[in-house]
């Protein structure tokens, strides 16, 4: 059984490697700050997720497999919020192509989408 897990653990850890891999190239060859920040965020989260299943399946032991639970719920805290931050900072920098935008909730407002001043 140990055996089985070992390979999985070896698969997971491949795959996780290459999202990671996969990420790193679309931040460095996608044209925009949203298409970046997406490269950037997406892949990379379950290429961490897959890398800690694949260290998990391969070390086993409870205080590892705690640290690691701990290092996934923070990821999948973390990032979103980062990709959140990114996304603001880009529109209220005026750093984005508007005509890729679907829709543009925010126009009209104020910096940084808040209402505009008086007026």
């Amino acid at each position: 059984m140990a055996t089985i897990a070992d390979w999985v653990g070896a698969g997971c850890l491949v795959a996780g490697a290459l999202l990671g891999l996969a990420a790193g190239i679309g931040v460095l060859r996608f044209p925009d700050a949203l298409s970046r920040m997406h490269a950037a965020t997406k892949p990379q989260v379950l290429g961490v997720l897959l890398l800690l299943l694949g260290i998990a399946l391969r070390l086993r032991s409870r205080a590892d497999l705690g640290m690691i639970l701990l290092v996934a719920v923070f990821q999948l805290a973390t990032v979103p919020v980062a990709a959140q931050m990114i996304a603001r900072a880009t529109y209220r920098a005026g750093r984005l192509d508007r005509d890729l935008l679907d829709a543009d909730e925010l126009a009209g407002r104020g910096p940084g989408g808040g209402p505009a001043g008086p007026g």
